[in-house]
């Protein structure tokens, strides 16, 4: 998919998995297989909206550039231009933070 972008259709939000912690609040480093993947990520892209039975479309609450944080098992990891990405329903997002 070289040069490929990507652009989320209704609910759905392209996000950017913030990097792992590299180091324990006690200060111990951790490997690379050790680091838990992190929950948080930046909002690449959103789609239109969900689509409602009377054919109008829900705007998102999430928006380009916000920071969030997501469900442990939200949505699918996808590889664009050699950066992983994961592509989620709105829904996976427990919040944006601030």
């Amino acid at each position: 998919m070289a040069g490929a972008s990507i652009r989320p259709l209704g609910d759905k939000v392209l996000v950017k998995r913030l990097e792992a912690e590299e180091m324990t609040a006690g200060g111990i480093v951790l490997p690379d297989s050790a680091r838990e993947k992190p929950k948080r990520g930046q909002v690449l892209s959103v789609g239109e909206g969900k689509l409602l039975d009377s054919g109008d479309r829900k705007a998102l609450q999430v928006r380009k550039g916000d920071q969030v944080m997501f469900t442990s098992y939200a949505g699918t990891e996808i590889k664009v231009n050699g950066e992983e990405m994961i592509i989620m329903d709105e829904s996976d997002i427990l919040a944006v933070l601030e």
